[in-house]
């Protein structure tokens, strides 16, 4: 029985032994990530390979044809220094291509981060685990557009 709080300190966790979280492995060695951007949505899985980017049963350069955007994609694993470690296979639905890219970089982020735990730090600081919230505004009644009215006439 504890009558003291000196009983209590051999009960307090030691700071020196952090335990890194664990590895999550399905049963064909990928790791999975959701990645949003703007109204796209992207499915990704990663497993161990040689560096292929499929996005919608296409190849990367094919799908997204602006350098930029292939840039984008590439940003995590090149963050990471894992450029042709990992073969990824995604999924994007919604949105332009501009989010898809976002989105798919977003969804590479938090799989690579599921394989290697590791790799938290370094993506979370090159901002790559944040999910970018910013979506179109609304349109409003009475207006053209969200903020765009119809224009005025005196006579």
């Amino acid at each position: 029985m504890l009558s003291t709080f000196d009983d209590l300190k051999p009960l307090k966790k030691d700071n020196s032994l952090q335990v890194a979280s664990a590895k999550k492995i399905d049963a064909q060695g990928r790791t999975y990530g959701t990645g949003r951007r703007k109204e796209s949505v992207a499915r990704v899985w990663i497993k161990p390979g040689n560096g292929v980017i499929l996005v919608n049963g296409k190849r990367a350069p094919e799908y997204f044809a602006r350098s930029v955007l292939q840039t984008l994609v590439q940003q995590p694993l090149s963050v990471a220094n894992r450029v042709g470690c990992y073969d990824v296979f995604c999924t994007v639905k919604g949105g332009g291509l501009s989010g898809q890219a976002g989105a798919v970089r977003h969804g590479i982020s938090r799989a690579l981060v599921d394989y290697e735990p590791d790799l938290r730090s370094v993506l979370k600081s090159a901002g790559m685990l944040t999910r970018d919230s910013r979506t179109v505004e609304r349109k409003k009644y009475g207006l053209m557009k969200a903020r765009r009215s119809f224009q005025f006439s005196k006579r």
